[in-house]
């Protein structure tokens, strides 16, 4: 089969607090070296598990024995635990303080995504939540991941201190929901395919291999 050179487009539709949104990027990673020989644009976008958190965020605490029963909160974390070891991802969730708003983590994204950075931003904030347990809706902490990844400080900070890119950011959550996302990580593949969860790399791939088989023309992303 000859091979068209027209990139696959992957939208990941994700919250950066969703454990399972960090699992399944890293079986997006393994499914897209897999299929090496295949041309593809991934795609990061917004979506929030939460949007009722306040923008200043709250007690994690709170929040989960508000969301789940204090007396459920141990058992949770367990199946989510085992399927992150199986990634090589240590979760510690015993860091965690804060539940934030992430429209601002969202954001931020979406200016690294104008700097060809946005991968390494979505990961350097799924670690420094899920790992190193800060709170990623404070601006200070949002600053220095920017920092991290090599983006501009002051131009951060400029960034982050206005509304900017806060309208397209809703906008993309408000089109997820429209289009029936309901849960995340959800991955569009060609803007055809869903897969939906953290499924394993060969369903992704799987997707992928039957968006190469149709027709070369895809629609427009997202």
């Amino acid at each position: 089969m000859k091979q068209s050179a027209t990139p696959i487009s992957i939208d990941v539709i994700s919250d950066v607090v969703c454990p399972w949104c960090f699992i399944g990027k890293r079986r997006l990673e393994k499914a897209v070296a897999a299929m090496s020989s295949t041309p593809l644009i991934v795609r990061w976008r917004p979506f929030q598990l939460d949007p009722t958190v306040p923008e200043e965020g709250m007690s994690r605490q709170e929040y989960l024995n508000r969301k789940f029963g204090a007396e459920r909160v141990s058992e949770i974390h367990k199946p989510v635990m085992a399927a992150g070891a199986m990634e090589g991802i240590d979760f510690h969730f015993d860091k965690i303080e804060r539940s934030p708003n992430t429209i601002a983590a969202h954001r931020l994204i979406q200016l690294a995504h104008s700097r060809d950075l946005e991968e390494a931003m979505v990961e350097r904030l799924f670690r420094l939540y899920f790992l190193e347990g800060k709170d990623i809706g404070d601006r200070a902490v949002l600053t220095n991941a920017a920092a991290d990844i090599g983006l501009d400080v002051k131009a951060a900070t400029s960034f982050l201190e206005s509304n900017a890119a806060e309208e397209d950011v809703r906008n993309e959550i408000e089109t997820a929901r429209r289009i029936g996302v309901t849960g995340v990580p959800t991955f569009i593949v060609g803007n055809r395919y869903a897969v939906i969860g953290a499924q394993e790399p060969r369903y992704i791939a799987g997707a992928i291999a039957k968006a190469r088989a149709d027709s070369p023309a895809q629609a427009e992303s997202f």
